[in-house]
């Protein structure tokens, strides 16, 4: 699995012009599945993403985690990410996960992120979304499991 986090002051999904997910200090998840994954990957992107030390410390060193900080996580489905964009001007999704599949490896780790940390907001499998954020940094990573 893939996880392009993004460090934020804010973040939220909308469908429609409704809001479903939001959050403050904290990261946002744009989230990928690839045909190999299963839920061992969710848990170690998971592991990975409440783990990462991407905000400062006393120092001002990216030392601490999302978990040390207390700080809020949105995780958006994003199957684009998985896309293969080695060849030609379009992205091909042979290499993203079968929409079955995503989408229960993709509720699997919103359910498993909300067992292990609070607040989790999130997004809706294959919706058409609109994300909005204030990056802080800004810091932007990928992520694989």
């Amino acid at each position: 699995m893939i996880a392009l986090i993004q460090r934020v002051q804010e973040a939220r999904v909308a469908i429609a012009g409704e809001v479903v997910g939001s959050i403050g200090r904290g990261l946002l998840a744009l989230v990928g599945v690839r045909p190999a994954d299963d839920e061992a990957s969710a848990l170690r992107l998971l592991d990975k993403v409440l783990k990462y030390r991407v905000f400062a410390d006393d120092t001002d060193k990216m030392n601490l985690s999302l978990q040390q900080i207390g700080g809020d996580l949105l995780l958006v489905p994003q199957f684009t990410l998985a896309a293969d964009t080695r060849h030609g001007l379009r992205p091909g999704f042979s290499t993203a996960a079968p929409p079955d599949q995503g989408r229960r490896l993709f509720t699997f780790l919103v359910d498993t992120a909300r067992t292990r940390h609070s607040p989790v907001g999130s997004g809706v499998f294959g919706a058409h979304m609109q994300v909005s954020l204030t990056n802080d940094g800004p810091v932007t990573l990928w992520l694989e499991s």
